[in-house]
């Protein structure tokens, strides 16, 4: 596939502080690519430079093969952006806020189209002012297509949104996805990550600390599955821990690694025994969250603390 993105030792300071430190990425055309990490680990810093929002210090960045310290303006026309905190005009309607923006290029799609794709066919003539969290994220990825862009940027799009619309904003990506535009996610929700993206980069304290499609990632640094046994009891434990399996009690459920595929008929038959008593047995496979924690030694809570 052809090559949007190709960054090569960005680096990116601000007086001693070296917010992006030295990091590489290639991008395909086609793919959902999510950069994720805590606040303040240099996404947000490393899309901005490569929308052209931000200067670089140093490095190499092309995107759509232009070269962004000499053709930002043919980039521009090529790509979309939902910053980060987006905000449109309260007293516009929805239409009346694409048109609006639209006007800004000299290549525009039509506002009925754009409100048809990210479904708000029902809140055309609604005020922005009146919308919901979720609906006011579409408009602003309906106007971050008004160009027709190869390339969308999504800065956190979905942050501070409720599980449902959240949801609605993933959909939107899905079918952004389905019409083969790249679209750069960056985000703090793994899950998030995990669902929507052909491929992902762990950022944190302004490096790359893993990359790859999350299965791969969750495979190459991940620590297996976990089965967890609710609420057992010392018998269990014993049990478990006389087999000499890797198990540890969390508060009040034992968590047992599984290494292998006869892992789990083993632990099943040592929970068989009659003193032995538990409310039931969960499978936990390795996430992106327990990959974060792996590498950088703290949950994404305590990162983003």
């Amino acid at each position: 596939m052809e090559t949007v993105i190709e960054v090569k030792g960005l680096v990116k300071e601000y007086g001693k502080l070296r917010a992006v430190d030295n990091i590489d990425l290639e991008v395909k055309a086609g793919e959902v690519y999510s950069i994720l990490g805590p606040n303040g680990a240099g996404k947000t810093t490393s899309v901005e430079i490569m929308e052209c929002l931000r200067i670089k210090t140093s490095g190499e960045v092309r995107i759509l093969g232009y070269d962004i310290d000499k053709e930002q303006r043919e980039i521009r026309k090529r790509i979309g952006v939902l910053p980060q905190s987006f905000n449109a005009f309260e007293y516009l309607t929805v239409k009346e806020n694409i048109d609006y923006f639209g006007d800004l290029f000299d290549r525009r799609l039509g506002a009925d189209e754009l409100i048809e794709a990210v479904q708000l066919q029902e809140k055309r003539n609604v005020w922005f002012m009146n919308l919901s969290g979720g609906l006011k994220q579409r408009v602003g990825v309906a106007i971050s297509m008004v160009n027709d862009p190869e390339l969308i940027f999504l800065d956190e799009p979905t942050t501070e949104l409720d599980p449902k619309a959240r949801r609605e904003v993933w959909e939107v990506i899905r079918d952004l996805k389905s019409k083969n535009k790249t679209v750069i996610l960056t985000t703090h929700y793994m899950e998030e990550a995990e669902i929507l993206s052909d491929r992902v980069a762990i950022m944190d304290d302004g490096r790359f600390i893993a990359m790859g499609t999350p299965r791969e990632i969750i495979d190459r640094h991940g620590s297996g599955s976990t089965c967890v046994v609710k609420a057992a009891n010392d018998a269990a434990l014993q049990a478990v821990k006389g087999a000499g399996m890797d198990s540890e009690n969390k508060d009040g459920d034992l968590w047992v690694r599984l290494e292998n595929k006869g892992s789990l008929a083993r632990l099943v038959n040592l929970l068989s025994a009659g003193e032995v008593s538990y409310d039931e047995m969960l499978i936990k496979g390795s996430t992106l969250e327990d990959v974060f924690l792996k590498l950088t030694g703290k949950k994404l809570a305590e990162a983003e603390a």
